[in-house]
């Protein structure tokens, strides 16, 4: 073949995946660089496929504010095209996804809503945000039509409102269950005053007490600096002993704050002397983000989080079909759209029934294993990462399967 030739087949290739991915329909055979991330064969990742069969066609719609304002429209054009490449690399069944604007807002969810009911969907997928989640919930459970949002206002789920973004609280049991596998079973903590210290406050001390650890000390800090001076020199009292033969009094301490607080936060660690080689530094999943290690005192530190390979290789095949970098939310609208998939060949009005998107199994999707709860909230199979000078690596797999796995 001639280097002309070479050339005009390499654009026709590009030009055939970008036309496979933009028609909203999975009708092409998949390339198989998803194989790779999500086992053998692409299939086995969400469920059930059964090659030979005839293939349904199935209505599903996505609902995002695609001219919402502020940011809102171009993160929705993200989960769109994150949903339509779904459909290409998780070619099984005939599934049409039709995307709705809800423009941001609860009037616009409610209209897009209705459209998509009129349509005949079987299951709507989104919206993004909490207020548009209860206004198209009022449509979709009318009609008996489930629906797979993306907020991570836990007050939204439930009757029908599945939610599966990554929620407030829902790694810390991870995180603790680690700790004390490793020896370590008496925590102190330093906790955010907002909305998501009090959810992953509660949640740490109930996953603590119940896996017989104990906490020592917490103390909750207002976000500037100024603010986080006395409740950190009052946890590093608890950080070291006097007596180089007595331990300190505490062995953990965990700080559930992200990019924004985290670098403050550490910068204490040094300040008032506390030895991260005797106290360990755990954190949640906010801890994961690029150059964490850049934090001298978070080096060695432990958290929970998705495995990356998976997002790694999500971000990969975004790049290759979009030439733009996906937001992190990205993942979620992949996912959701996999379980579309997963579940579209089983009968009309039974396939997205609850027992069906609950399946005790789950499924496995970029982020790893995950499962819908009949209360509408979700939950994950996570792995233990450790901060490094250069990264994170991974220092526990994530489980395979709920049945054995800690959470």
């Amino acid at each position: 073949m001639t280097r002309s030739a070479n050339r005009i087949f390499a654009i026709t290739r590009r030009a055939l995946l970008l036309c496979a991915v933009g028609i909203l329909v999975a009708a092409c055979a998949s390339g198989g660089s998803n194989r790779t991330q999500l086992g053998a064969d692409p299939n086995a990742q969400f469920g059930d496929g059964q090659p030979g069969q005839p293939r349904p066609t199935v209505k599903v719609a996505l609902l995002l504010p695609l001219t919402g304002s502020g940011n809102a429209a171009n993160l929705a054009k993200a989960l769109k095209q994150a949903g339509e490449l779904a459909l290409f690399d998780l070619d099984n069944p005939t599934v049409t996804l039709t995307t709705k604007d809800t423009k941001g807002t609860p009037e616009g969810a409610q209209a897009a809503a209705t459209a998509a009911v009129q349509e005949g969907a079987e299951l709507v997928i989104g919206p993004l945000f909490a207020k548009s989640v209860t206004a198209a919930a009022a449509i979709t459970r009318q009609a008996r039509i489930p629906m797979v949002a993306f907020s991570s206002d836990q007050s939204v789920a439930g009757n029908g409102v599945y939610l599966l973004s990554f929620l407030a609280g829902r790694d810390v049991p991870t995180i603790v269950s680690y700790t004390i596998s490793q020896g370590r079973r008496n925590f102190g903590a330093l906790i955010p005053k907002s909305p998501y210290g009090r959810i992953v406050e509660s949640a740490f001390r109930q996953a603590v007490n119940a896996q017989g650890g104990q906490v020592v000390v917490v103390e909750q800090f207002a976000p500037d600096a100024n603010s986080m001076l006395e409740p950190a020199k009052r946890v590093a009292a608890f950080a070291k002993s006097e007596d180089p033969t007595i331990p300190p009094a505490i062995d953990a301490l965990f700080i559930p704050v992200g990019e924004g607080t985290l670098p403050t936060v550490a910068a204490m660690v040094p300040y008032y002397e506390i030895d991260t080689t005797k106290v360990k530094l755990i954190g949640t999943g906010l801890w994961d983000y690029p150059n964490i290690g850049r934090e001298k005192p978070l080096v060695g530190g432990w958290f929970p989080a998705a495995d990356p390979k998976g997002w790694r290789s999500f971000s990969q095949r975004y790049v290759k079909a979009y030439e733009t970098t996906p937001p992190r939310l990205a993942s979620l609208s992949y996912d959701a759209v996999g379980i579309a998939i997963a579940l579209s060949q089983g009968r009309p009005g039974k396939r997205y029934a609850a027992n069906q998107l609950t399946r005790s199994q789950g499924f496995t999707g970029v982020d790893g294993l995950f499962r819908l709860l009949p209360d509408g909230t979700s939950q994950r199979g996570l792995a233990i990462l450790e901060v490094q000078k250069f990264g994170t690596r991974v220092i526990q797999p994530a489980p395979l399967s709920f049945a054995g796995a800690q959470f």
